[in-house]
């Protein structure tokens, strides 16, 4: 049964506050309840850190990470290896093996991965600019880093495919990853040790 809200304020900030994944109509409820009982500055604060973020922030041009400037801090670091370049989905991947400490190079993110079912192909992505970095910036190694799913195994095929002809070595992180996990949930040691004994993919 669905709860009441008397109040038309509270009713859409819970209705806004339940569009965001995970989260349900009580727990937004919730949610809006306790910003009711802090101090009106506190959740000022919030709103304008939400505001802020959503108009400056956007994607990075060469990498399509998150940015504030139009090149994110990661392609901007010459100390990075310039070289080798590592794909993945999306920025939640970038920050996962950001905390590994074991990936110097650069990323490409996808935005996404070949889902035929949910109608999403190769050009719904960032191949052809992944693509084009290779052949433009002689990158010499691409580390596939996609999730070990029926999606990310089709991805990292079609990808292959795409560089196949170019002089460039494909390698994908070694399988201490369980089939059919999302690349977020896996622990960092893991992660780690998945991308030090990386493969050549085949």
């Amino acid at each position: 049964m669905e709860t009441r809200i008397d109040s038309q304020l509270l009713e859409k900030a819970v209705g806004e506050l339940s569009k965001l994944p995970g989260i349900g109509r009580k727990t937004a409820l919730r949610l809006a309840l306790h910003l009711l009982r802090k101090d009106p500055e506190e959740a000022k604060a919030l709103g304008e850190s939400l505001i802020e973020m959503r108009e400056k922030i956007s994607y990075c041009a060469r990498c399509h990470n998150i940015s504030e400037e139009e090149t994110c801090p990661i392609c901007s670091d010459s100390r990075r290896d310039q070289k080798t370049v590592c794909v993945v989905e999306n920025v939640k991947d970038v920050i996962t093996i950001e905390a590994t400490h074991q990936h110097h190079g650069l990323y490409h993110v996808l935005g996404g991965l070949i889902s035929p079912l949910d109608g999403i192909g190769p050009s719904d992505i960032e191949i052809e600019s992944l693509v084009e970095r290779v052949s433009k910036e002689n990158i010499q190694e691409v580390i596939l880093a996609l999730s070990p799913t029926l999606e990310g195994d089709t991805t990292n095929f079609y990808i292959f495919r795409k560089l196949n002809e170019l002089p460039v070595k494909v390698t994908m992180l070694a399988r201490g990853l369980s089939v059919g996990n999302e690349l977020e949930y896996t622990d960092e040691l893991t992660l780690g040790k998945s991308i030090q004994n990386r493969i050549p993919f085949s």
